[in-house]
């Protein structure tokens, strides 16, 4: 008998399931922890290209590039990297290029550094203003719903859609010495 994933592996199987459902080739991130998993998924996947980048805003030429090479592609980033993006966003905004973006929230729920609670208390404004349509996950048992109607969305419609992955679904990160 097999046990069921726990809430740490849940999500981010049923984001990956997503991108495989949609047909996403090609993921972009700077490496974060929240998003470790997803990212290990997206890099063994044989049908994802992974790309790691050097900051966040080179992910919106990878979502147009890939857009206009025939391909959909998602960004994966913290709370802190949207700040970084706000001027590329109007990119895919004026071009019409279908994009999805999973941001692990930082500066909410217990967060140990106060760097990170000014840009993370921003980030939905931000995102909408940039026109994005956002969306919010608090709980594993939203992922699948939310993520799927995000990407049909952003995919069918040609929309900018930005998924927040809240501190608290996951995990609340831990100061170590």
């Amino acid at each position: 008998m097999h046990s069921p994933p726990t809430i740490e592996h849940s999500w981010p199987d049923a984001i990956h399931a997503q991108f495989r459902r949609i047909g996403i080739r090609q993921v972009g991130y700077v490496p974060d922890a929240g998003h470790s998993r997803l990212i290990t998924l997206c890099k063994d996947d044989p049908q994802i290209a992974d790309v790691v980048l050097t900051t966040e805003e080179e992910g919106v030429g990878l979502v147009a590039g890939a857009a206009l090479g025939g391909q959909r592609a998602a960004l994966l980033m913290q709370s802190s990297g949207v700040g970084n993006c706000i001027n590329m966003f109007s990119l895919l905004r004026n071009c019409g290029f279908g994009c999805v973006i999973l941001v692990t929230m930082r500066g909410e729920f217990g967060e140990f550094n106060p760097w990170q609670v000014p840009m993370g208390s921003i980030t939905e404004d931000g995102l909408r203003l940039a026109g994005f349509l956002t969306y919010r996950i608090e709980s594993p048992d939203d992922v699948d719903d939310i993520v799927g109607a995000g990407c049909d969305m952003a995919f069918d419609g040609n929309l900018q859609v930005a998924i927040l992955l809240s501190q608290r679904l996951i995990g609340r990160k831990q100061w170590t010495k």
